[in-house]
């Protein structure tokens, strides 16, 4: 087997083929060509939501498989056009200029260039921290309003009618009045496909049903004449092989895009995480997850460079690629390859493809990521988090989709706050007969020493909950005369510079009010650095700070 990244230098190109043996090949191979016939009508279906020719699909899918396996870890991930982010960018693209002109490919294009850079950043700099920008429920309820825009942008072409403008609310309304008029064959056309694609993915995730269902489509257009009975079809697509290209844009131009580059670049960063960890290259050792930012950025750059938008990792094409046998990035190249050969010789093939066949495929996608068992599960376990799927994909719905995303973020950034402020200062019980103290519970059997409190604070000690620790400290002091106070600070993984104030005065008040204290359990190295930059120790003796609490309590209390 190809060795783990882990254990390659750090700056080796094409580390999945690092050891590479022949023996591996078929495997590879056939994962590649089964690869191939999922990607080519979905690429297509991604480049036509973004309002992009199909060829130029074709192009982000060769320009991420190359950038991946030339700079990525994983042995497995598929980088492309990506349905998740295509919506979120094509929203930002057209608020600037109008779907399908030179000037919104050229953003497009640039847009590629400065994620691509970002993401290559990341990478550079090991900033994986920033895929946890995003909690489980603000990214569940992220997809789900991802797939209510994708469901909009593609029923009027299942339906036949002409497509709405405006907000997303405004299109539903508009499309529900226009539902008389649609055209019956394309709404066959479309929901036959869709229901081809949902059998085939539930008998196995290997048969290509989105190929079937738009090889079946195309032969039903070709052989019934449905153009003439107003079945849109993709027209001619150029046999052009991707080319080097750069946008002709202004300074200001580039600067307005920062913020939407920023906002994809952390849905591919996320991305990109969740699926080198559920496909690892070796279970037995950690994903490589900043190495494969720069595999994904390089992806991203390529695609610029192939005058294509920004790609993304892509779990489903990726779990295909394991249960196909592929051993490497071999496969994605070989995809790849076969993508190039469609385009230089093939593309008189998908000149009668329907408009609304690539809406099925698009429909399947838009009700595959809507994560309906996660979603019940947290409704059930944590209601509070369950709001936060809600109001996350009422934020993508309403607002315009680059907007939402941002604020999507904005808002899993303050749960987070709001969690970490949450944290409230607990005293400890010594278990009965034990050495052990434990949080205090009402349901669990306790016993105290008399003149002695043990508290603890199970969160970082920072600037946000620090004021909330010096109160609930003094508050104690109030309503107790202890001899001895220890604090447990085995949760206490870090401390700022604000914190570090608090706890001066925390030490200080102790010792004018004639208590001794003590710190147990400072096992965080991140805290115990703070200790000595603060200059704790001044307040505070080395000889205060012990590994356990019953050794302070031992050596203080007697």
């Amino acid at each position: 087997m190809p060795h783990d990244a882990d254990a390659k230098p750090s700056w080796p190109l094409f580390r999945s083929l690092a050891s590479y043996r022949f023996g591996l090949l078929p495997g590879d191979l056939m994962a590649g060509l089964t690869l191939a016939a999922i990607a080519i009508p979905e690429q297509m279906a991604t480049s036509r939501l973004g309002g992009f020719a199909p060829q130029i699909g074709f192009f982000a899918f060769m320009a991420g498989s190359l950038g991946f396996a030339l700079l990525g870890s994983n042995r497995f991930l598929s980088c492309g056009a990506d349905s998740t982010i295509t919506p979120i960018f094509a929203g930002g693209l057209a608020a600037a200029a109008a779907t399908g002109s030179p000037e919104y490919q050229s953003l497009a294009i640039a847009l590629a260039l400065m994620v691509g850079a970002m993401l290559v950043a990341s990478g550079i700099f090991r900033l994986g921290g920033i895929a946890n920008l995003l909690s489980v429920p603000v990214m569940v309820g992220f997809l789900a309003g991802i797939s209510v825009h994708i469901i909009v942008s593609q029923l009027p072409g299942v339906l036949g009618v002409e497509a709405p403008g405006g907000p997303t609310l405004d299109r539903i309304g508009t499309l529900a009045r226009e539902l008389g008029r649609s055209n019956p064959y394309t709404i066959v056309i479309g929901f036959g496909v869709l229901a081809v694609v949902f059998l085939a993915e539930t008998i196995s995730p290997k048969i290509p049903g989105a190929l079937i269902g738009l090889v079946g489509a195309t032969l039903a257009v070709i052989g019934a004449g449905l153009e003439a009975k107003g079945v849109k079809v993709v027209g001619t697509v150029p046999g052009t092989l991707p080319m080097p290209t750069l946008p002709e844009l202004a300074p200001e131009a580039w600067v307005r895009l920062v913020p939407l580059a920023f906002v994809i670049t952390v849905v591919v960063m996320v991305q990109t995480a969740a699926t080198t960890r559920s496909f690892p290259s070796d279970p037995d050792k950690p994903a490589d997850v900043d190495r494969d930012f720069l595999g994904a950025g390089a992806g991203s750059l390529l695609a610029g460079v192939f005058g294509a938008f920004p790609v993304n990792a892509s779990p489903p094409r990726t779990g295909i690629v394991v249960e196909t046998g592929g051993q490497s990035q071999l496969s994605g190249l070989a995809a790849a390859l076969i993508v190039l050969a469609l385009l230089a010789f093939g593309t008189g093939l998908l000149q009668h493809v329907p408009d609304a066949a690539l809406g099925g495929i698009l429909l399947f996608v838009a009700l595959r990521i809507i994560r309906v068992t996660q979603i019940t599960t947290i409704y059930r376990q944590s209601f509070s988090e369950f709001l936060l799927i809600v109001a996350t994909a009422a934020l993508i719905i309403v607002l315009p989709i680059q907007q939402g995303a941002f604020l999507g973020i904005v808002l899993s950034l303050l749960h987070g706050i709001w969690s970490t402020t949450r944290a409230k200062l607990i005293e400890f019980d010594r278990v009965p007969g034990t050495t052990i103290w434990w949080p205090a519970h009402p349901h669990i059997a306790g016993e105290r020493l008399p003149g002695v409190v043990v508290i603890g604070l199970q969160a970082p000690l920072s600037f946000l909950n620090a004021p909330g620790f010096r109160n609930d400290v003094a508050n104690l002091l109030k309503t107790t005369t202890p001899k001895l106070m220890v604090l447990e600070a085995s949760g206490m993984v870090e401390i700022d510079f604000t914190a570090a104030q608090v706890l001066l005065e925390v030490f200080r008040v102790c010792n004018e009010q004639g208590v001794t204290i003590a710190v147990a359990r400072l096992e965080s190295v991140r805290a115990q650095n703070a200790f000595e930059r603060f200059r704790l120790y001044d307040v505070l003796p080395s000889d205060r700070v012990f590994h356990s609490v019953d050794e302070a309590v031992r050596k203080l209390a007697g």
